[in-house]
């Protein structure tokens, strides 16, 4: 149970309602026990009167009636406590279960690219939903059914050895047996529940990738094919969880057998003990009876605790595995409530992602002032890319550093510095909500006005007015509602209604013609006057108006200047220029 210790800080936090269950349980468990003793002082009242040792009839019948109505009296105390056991132990579960989600939620947000690189988004899923759910059944059912099967155990046996010390010994004799018997199914148990964990993990992350590429799915005529797959997948899944089945079904038989054996040992040797004279009444064989058959559902709940606690440990592992993972981008500065101004230099900096080992950057060095636009061109694979995520502090650089107002930029609040940041990605990513929510994610508390003008800054709003239910109209999941171009500007418009110091535009407008991106560059000139721009394109349209650009091939800077001054000098720039003028022409 190593991995379940990384709960105790949260039964800690509930200790509490926890101990307040615990007591409660102690009550319930002490007033369900009454009834053997009660029944077995009727038995003997019985016996009494049978054997001749009590003549007055009424006598009996007054102590019957005085047995039941405390019979009576004490099952219903024992219910009422029961009910307020549930209370205490699966409330807190689920207490315990928001706190786990949303921890593990935080993780999630607070760890770097790479991680996301390395998971896939099915395994991240079903691991905040179904390990955590299966860890609750450990903080909840599991520890309220344990407490309630110990509490019982103890009652039970201290009246027994109260009552007939050796005829509790005999009853107890299939109970070591049983100890080992769940020892053993338990490891079988552990070690399968986490293949099904694993395994649980592929098929989400298996359906997750293909209701995500189902345009592409059908477009290539492959439907048949994943189906196929999906079945192989499905398949496993049910051998794995029917061979978990399997293992877990020995338990309640196994129990069953073994009480059973105790309600055989508590009649041949209680009767046994009852002729030779060893115990006084035939009350006690009666009320052993009950103590065996009352401990019949927590055995078997042993088996079934176990299975829980054993199915948590697997899933609690996977989950600390996420928990354990320390983000490569720290966050140590404290929120000054700084306003940067949006100078931007680096000086010698070298990149390498480090799940691809591709050098990305090498010894870059530029700078730009606050109110200046940075373009960077080259060819795909250059690096243009990676100088946004590290502006962005996506990424930390290897060697060299980044400047932003002439402060090393990790010195910087990690979260005031994005927040202060506009940043539109090649891949506009959309959420599944309306065009307006889309946009005032810029800015929760963005005006109506706020959002039109962001829209029509972006060349998107006449677009927007054509769809039936304008601005509220409903996007699907990753904005698959709207075209290529339309996603970008709206994501334009996400960006520039935050207002940032400092925008970064990565290949943003590739999906749009040449006409549209130079009306859309005109408007954002005009409203980021006072604001920085950096720039990744492949169309010197798109930088001819930059202050200063900068061509990078291979991670390494290949030219650099102004327009004017990279179409006096034959290279890259000039020659794509060319290309691309010819090309607007014809």
């Amino acid at each position: 149970m190593k991995a379940l210790k990384s709960l105790n800080k949260y039964l800690y936090k509930y200790r509490g309602r926890l101990l307040l269950g615990f007591i409660i349980t102690i009550g319930a468990r002490v007033f369900s026990v009454f009834t053997p003793q009660l029944i077995r002082n009727s038995t003997n009242a019985i016996e009494d009167y049978v054997n001749g040792e009590v003549t007055n009839i009424s006598e009996v019948k007054e102590e019957l009636l005085f047995n039941i109505g405390l019979i009576i009296g004490a099952a219903l105390a024992s219910a009422i406590l029961t009910f307020m056991m549930r209370q205490t132990f699966i409330v807190v579960s689920r207490y315990i279960e928001f706190d786990l989600k949303n921890e593990v939620y935080t993780q999630y947000q607070n760890l770097s690219l790479d991680f996301y690189k390395r998971n896939r988004t099915g395994d991240l899923m079903n691991r905040i939903s179904e390990d955590v759910s299966k860890v609750r059944m450990y903080v909840g059912p599991a520890l309220m059914y344990g407490v309630q099967t110990l509490t019982l155990f103890v009652v039970v046996i201290y009246f027994m050895v109260k009552a007939a010390p050796t005829l509790t010994l005999y009853t107890l004799i299939p109970f070591p047996i049983l100890s080992f018997a769940i020892y053993k199914l338990s490891v079988a148990i552990n070690k399968r529940s986490a293949e099904i964990q694993q395994f649980l993990s592929r098929l989400s992350t298996y359906t997750q990738e293909s209701f995500s590429g189902i345009a592409v799915i059908k477009s290539y005529g492959i439907l048949n094919k994943f189906k196929t797959d999906f079945d192989v997948l499905s398949h496993e899944s049910k051998d794995k969880n029917v061979s978990l089945a399997k293992v877990e079904a020995f338990f309640f038989p196994l129990m069953i057998l073994l009480i059973g054996c105790s309600n055989l040992f508590v009649i041949y040797f209680g009767g046994m003990q009852y002729i030779d004279g060893k115990i006084e009444n035939v009350g006690v064989i009666v009320e052993f009876l009950l103590y065996v058959n009352m401990l019949t559902w927590p055995v078997a709940s042993v088996g079934w605790i176990t299975s829980m606690v054993q199915r948590a440990e697997a899933s609690q592992a996977r989950i600390n595995e996420f928990l354990n993972e320390t983000p490569n981008i720290k966050n140590n500065a404290p929120d000054s409530g700084i306003t940067i101004k949006g100078d931007i230099e680096f000086r010698n900096v070298g990149f390498t992602y480090d799940d691809t080992n591709i050098v990305a950057l090498k010894n870059i060095s530029f700078k730009i002032k606050q109110g200046q636009t940075l373009a960077i061109m080259g060819k795909t694979g250059s690096g243009k890319s990676t100088i946004l995520e590290l502006i962005g502090r996506l990424y930390d650089v290897d060697e060299g550093e980044i400047l932003i107002d002439d402060k090393p930029i990790e010195h910087y609040n990690l979260n005031r510095l994005r927040q202060q940041l506009g940043y539109v990605p090649q891949d506009a990513f959309l959420f599944s909500s309306s065009i307006r929510d889309n946009i005032k994610f810029g800015k929760a508390d963005a005006t109506e006005e706020d959002i039109i003008e962001a829209a029509k800054n972006a060349a998107v709003h006449g677009n927007i007015i054509e769809f039936s239910k304008g601005y509220d109209t409903i996007l699907g999941e990753r904005g698959i509602t709207l075209s290529g171009g339309q996603k970008q500007r709206v994501s334009i418009a996400r960006a520039i209604i935050k207002n940032p110091e400092i925008v970064l535009f990565d290949d943003c407008l590739s999906a749009v013609d040449t006409e549209t991106e130079e009306q859309i560059f005109n408007k954002l000139n005009k409203i980021s006057s006072n604001k920085t721009s950096v720039v990744v394109s492949h169309r010197a349209s798109s930088s001819k108006k930059a202050d200063h650009i900068i061509i990078l091939d291979n991670g390494e800077i290949l030219e650099e200047g102004t327009h004017e001054e990279l179409i006096e000098k034959a290279g890259y720039y000039k020659d794509l220029y060319n290309k691309q003028l010819t090309e607007k022409e014809n």
